[in-house]
């Protein structure tokens, strides 16, 4: 029988409530009667059970997470590991848990609506290409600002980008050896200035951020939906 390869799951969980306007930070809101870092981390965990899952958090929400698995009896199998400064340094600090050669998701804690689907296309293609990132073409007209002038510009050379950002573990090791750069704006961005080509691949509408109030109705309807 053929081994299966070693998955990591980076999950980055590192929000607050200001866009919320609430007091308790995004990951923590209730989504379907439970937490949307809950259904964030069961996503990945019925994806593939074996993979180690790594949490970052800021220390000190680390307690209120545990008084919540607790109320919730949540019990799927992670590592909690000390957010940094910046994302950069929150992700370093996951990758520091890598033990072994393998397969590296790094997910936005707040995005619970990633489909198996997209899961299984970065996966294929982080194997064989090195990294996969999923991205959307932009549906909305778009114009850029210069100067006091604003222009046109063609949507269609354009994408918005998602997670998970899926490397394999040699390669996102090394993009992380580099020092932090303000221009990183996400994996992808430290990857491809390490010096490796960044690989696209389709991701799914419903895998949105969750950052303000709105978003937290839509996601609720979409997983009532696709529950019913």
């Amino acid at each position: 029988m053929e081994e299966r390869i070693k998955n990591y799951v980076i999950i980055v969980a590192g929000g607050s409530g200001s866009r919320m306007g609430t007091q308790i930070p995004k990951q923590f809101l209730e989504l379907c009667g439970k937490p949307v870092l809950m259904h964030t981390i069961q996503v990945f965990y019925d994806f593939y059970p074996e993979s180690k899952i790594i949490l970052v958090l800021p220390e000190d929400q680390q307690p209120f997470w545990k008084g919540l698995c607790l109320k919730h009896s949540f019990s799927l199998a992670h590592q909690v590991v000390s957010g940094g400064k910046t994302r950069f340094h929150s992700v370093k600090n996951g990758l520091s848990q890598i033990t072994e050669a393998g397969i590296v998701f790094i997910h936005d804690g707040v995005r619970p609506l990633v489909s198996k689907e997209t899961l299984e296309r970065c996966l294929e293609t982080a194997q064989k290409s090195g990294n996969a990132i999923p991205v959307l073409p932009v549906n909305e007209s778009l114009r850029k600002q210069e100067g006091n002038l604003n222009i046109s510009v063609d949507r269609s050379q354009y994408f918005s980008v998602q997670t998970p950002q899926t490397f394999r573990s040699e390669q996102i090791l090394e993009a992380f050896k580099q020092e932090f750069d303000p221009a990183f704006t996400d994996d992808a961005s430290v990857t491809e200035k390490a010096g490796f080509p960044i690989y696209l691949v389709e991701g799914n509408r419903e895998n949105i951020k969750i950052t303000n109030p709105t978003d937290l109705i839509v996601a609720e309807a979409l997983m009532q939906q696709t529950r019913n």
